[in-house]
């Protein structure tokens, strides 16, 4: 099993290209299932679970391959032959439960296994079932799986989201776009990554008003079509980077990244002493006289993000006072607090928040990453950090980032990646 090695203590100074966002990729990706004829996706990242979203749209028998020079483009598309998503594949990500809206609206029926993942927490999938019931869905749940069919197609349907899902929103635009009728979404989620499937959906000919808003109204419309479509960058790499490049200061260009995607993360960062700009077809990020305690409460977008909380406390963790992380999304993902206390952190959990004292330095030792994000923390907490850092089970990085050890030696830092 991989490791990554990490000697702290060198500042970062050059370039690091954003590769298009995973968290837009996986939908996009089962966007295909809505159609016979071809999806091509460019800017498409080289990730674990874009190989795991790949395998899995195979299993539907619906053709993937990866095209151009650098393989950053895939073709997907095909007849839908077998519509059961089974628990071997689907329990590696979450985001599997994706193919749920697609399937049942095209081929009138479904049969996906619950979900797996990072373990940070339930992310129930009963918002995705109760909307495609109010669409005309019958759905039951057996043996850890949930059936749904339709055998007359889905039809428009009012539905209101008790708190902003995500996954629920995608999920349900994707089937609205095939249903008879006119469906209201309303307080939808409104990430970037949404905006992005929707733009997709619409070149591909479905009819969605309201991009952008919480409130989606879709038109169904009896088929899509091919259509081309580039992945956004993904924002929570480029925070991740930003962080990356305060904790270890020095100045960093990543190349590609959109400032207006990262909400309420450019204000705590800036309020921590870290000044990011748009320049040079990118965003220039550096540390200006220290860091300073920010408190953050993770929120639905444009509000800080949950998949940045991980890593923005890594970041509190050596800055000049206190601060308070408080997590109201997910209520198990402060499972890196232990390991960042072993390097020396500062850290008590009070029911949803923690305090973050900071100290002047950590110090290097063996840590194990628990979920995706939590495993980027670690490697920040060891750039800062004095003596050697080996961060353990590397395999969750690798769902959401790409080459990191790569990308970070580019710019001055010692990393390596340990095979055994």
């Amino acid at each position: 099993m991989d490791r990554i090695r990490i000697r702290g203590g060198r500042p970062l100074s050059g370039e690091i290209i954003i590769r298009g966002a995973k968290n837009a990729g996986l939908p996009l990706m089962t966007a295909g299932l809505l159609t016979d004829e071809r999806l091509t996706l460019t800017n498409v990242p080289r990730l674990a679970d874009i190989d795991t979203m790949g395998t899995l749209l195979a299993q539907h028998g619906v053709a993937v391959e990866r095209q151009g020079a650098d393989g950053r483009e895939l073709s997907i598309g095909g007849p839908i032959t077998n519509t059961e998503a089974p628990y071997d594949i689907v329990r590696k990500m979450r985001a599997s439960v994706l193919v749920l809206g697609p399937l049942v609206a095209r081929a009138r029926e479904a049969r996906v296994s619950l979900p797996g993942g990072c373990a940070i927490g339930t992310r129930p999938v009963d918002l995705h079932l109760k909307g495609l019931e109010a669409m005309g869905a019958t759905i039951r749940l057996d043996g850890g799986y949930v059936l749904a069919s339709a055998p007359q197609g889905l039809h428009g349907a009012d539905f209101v989201f008790p708190f902003p899902s995500v996954t629920a929103t995608e999920n349900l635009m994707m089937a609205a776009s095939l249903a008879d009728g006119r469906t209201v979404l309303a307080n939808a989620a409104r990430e970037p990554e949404i905006s992005d499937l929707a733009d997709c959906l619409v070149a591909m000919g479905a009819r969605i008003d309201g991009i952008g808003t919480d409130r989606l109204t879709i038109d169904g419309v009896p088929r899509l079509h091919a259509a081309t479509h580039a992945i956004i960058p993904d924002r929570i790499e480029t925070g991740s980077y930003a962080c990356a490049a305060a904790i270890a200061g020095g100045q960093v260009l990543l190349r590609h990244a959109r400032l207006e995607h990262l909400g309420a993360l450019v204000r705590a960062l800036a309020e921590a002493g870290v000044e990011m700009t748009e320049q040079d077809g990118g965003v220039l990020v550096r540390r200006l006289n220290g860091l300073h305690g920010a408190d953050v409460v993770t929120e639905p977008y444009p509000g800080f993000p949950t998949d940045m909380q991980a890593q923005f406390m890594a970041l509190m963790c050596v800055s000049d006072g206190a601060a308070m992380v408080t997590e109201t999304i997910f209520e198990n993902r402060f499972q890196h607090v232990a390991e960042l206390n072993r390097m020396g952190a500062r850290i008590n959990v009070h029911g949803a928040s923690a305090i973050v004292r900071g100290v002047p330095g950590l110090s290097g030792a063996p840590v194990m990453a628990t979920d995706l994000r939590a495993s980027f923390s670690l490697v920040l907490a060891g750039l800062a950090a004095g003596g050697e850092t080996i961060v353990n089970r590397v395999y969750h990085l690798d769902r959401g980032y790409e080459a990191v050890e790569e990308k970070l030696a580019a710019c001055g830092a010692d990393i390596e990646r340990l095979t055994d």
